[in-house]
């Protein structure tokens, strides 16, 4: 017999447990390798995973919905054809508490109501008393996330204080983010009052009488989660551009059908715009930085993130590492690639970590403008609105003003003024909107 487990993937360094949102297999099903097994949620990536081994499945060890520490065997596969025959197995074991420790490593799932630990699971309190001389619980409570840390570090937050809901007690950002929500705020005005029953984030709503309520997703939930954090981390402030993009679509349109023969890929004006944004970044590395603390990192890296609108709901950021270097051809396919595995769930965990700069594109669904939220960990987002043409007045060679039709768009950049004046967006701005509107032909 030859058994294969099948571990909870580490998807991202600083992610340390995940959901098994859906098995694709049965207990019984024959698996070729890297053939897809189930998908997972964290607050990096909603993705398929791929089997390690061709075999049978003979063990599903974590059901549908349950989160677990990375690492943690969620199956086994029996490469033995006949040995798998021989030994029939349920649709879904749960081993017991002392296997289920050993194969954990000593992390179990988070409780689904706080207090009341799943059946099966070994209280951390159990498994603390294995672990040696130091107290367990504080120990991996210490071990939350860098962002948690760095988070509760800027509030001033003892995290071994705090009682966590994640694995094995692990401090999560949702349990940081409700303990600051429930601290006192500052003392009201004498004449303002807070409605009875209000809290941080006012009453909570009701359902009334034919309305329909459904959960959360559980990619929905995340990104709640990183949007608000987001919101709450950066100061955002927002500047708007008109670029004029025609220059730009009449070579888009010159070289348009000799590169997709070539390259086999569709050309848009995607390319042509973020290989701009890579110049301009060199130029302006405080919009291409992470704020530490009082320290800014300037990345050396150009790292685009590209949001990728997910059907039927959701949203992800897939990442075009060292940007600079690709040509047109490299861009519109690496761009292409990741959003269509963003799509169709075939991201990889690298796929989805170390952006330093995004560019989200809600023109392509008829936005004029927009105010992005800033991502965690970098310092600037730049969203492109529809581009479409206008009437714009032309000053011509002799000084005489004309109106002439010109293919335009909306750009507007959100970014974080702890670190980014709005002085450094600007000339960012326009100097991106300058190489855009005197872009030399180019190859590919």
């Amino acid at each position: 017999m030859a058994r294969i487990d099948v571990p909870m993937p580490q998807m991202g360094e600083s992610i340390a447990e995940g959901t098994v949102s859906r098995w694709l297999k049965k207990v019984g099903d024959t698996i070729k390798r890297d053939e897809a097994l189930f998908e997972i949620s964290t607050d990096k990536v909603d993705a398929e995973i791929p089997s390690p081994s061709a075999g049978i499945l003979v063990e599903i060890l974590i059901g549908e919905g349950q989160t677990v520490a990375v690492q943690t065997v969620v199956a086994r596969l029996e490469t033995d054809a006949a040995a798998a025959l021989a030994v029939p197995q349920p649709a879904v074991s749960v081993p017991p508490p002392a296997v289920a420790a050993a194969l954990t490593a000593v992390a179990v799932p988070a409780p689904a109501v706080a207090g009341a630990p799943p059946a099966g699971a070994v209280p951390a309190s159990v498994v603390a008393s294995h672990s040696g001389p130091a107290d367990f619980a504080d120990r991996i409570r210490t071990k939350s996330s860098p962002l948690v840390r760095k988070i509760a570090a800027e509030h001033g937050v003892e995290i071994s204080g705090l009682s966590g809901s994640g694995i094995a007690g692990r401090v999560t950002k949702r349990d940081l983010e409700e303990f600051l929500a429930a601290k006192p705020a500052p003392a009201a005005p004498a004449l303002v009052h807070a409605p009875t029953g209000a809290d941080a984030h006012g009453p909570m709503p009701t359902a009334w009488a034919g309305d329909t309520v459904e959960a959360m997703t559980k990619i929905r939930r995340l990104t709640s989660e990183h949007m608000t954090l987001a919101r709450r981390t950066a100061a955002h402030v927002t500047s708007f551009f008109e670029i004029d993009l025609t220059r730009v679509s009449r070579i888009r349109a010159a070289m348009r059908k000799d590169f997709e023969a070539q390259s086999g890929e569709k050309l848009t004006y995607l390319p042509f715009i973020l290989q701009a944004v890579t110049r301009q970044l060199k130029r302006h590395p405080v919009l291409n930085a992470a704020v530490a603390g009082t320290d800014v990192i300037y990345r050396k890296a150009i790292n685009l993130g590209i949001a990728v609108a997910l059907e039927p709901a959701g949203l992800i950021v897939p990442v075009v590492k060292q940007a600079d270097a690709l040509s047109l051809v490299g861009m519109t396919r690496t761009v292409n690639d990741l959003a269509a595995r963003a799509r169709s769930k075939k991201l990889n965990p690298a796929d989805v970590q170390d952006a330093t700069f995004t560019v989200t594109n809600p023109g392509v669904f008829g936005s004029l403008m927009g105010t992005p939220i800033i991502p965690v960990n970098t310092t600037a987002i730049l969203c492109l609105g529809a581009i479409e043409k206008r009437p714009k007045v032309i000053t011509g060679p002799d000084g005489e003003d004309t109106i002439a039709i010109r293919t335009c768009a909306y750009f507007s950049i959100s970014f974080d003024h702890r670190v980014v004046d709005g002085a450094d967006a600007d000339r960012f701005m326009a100097d991106l909107k300058k190489t855009l509107e005197s872009i030399p032909d180019v190859g590919f």
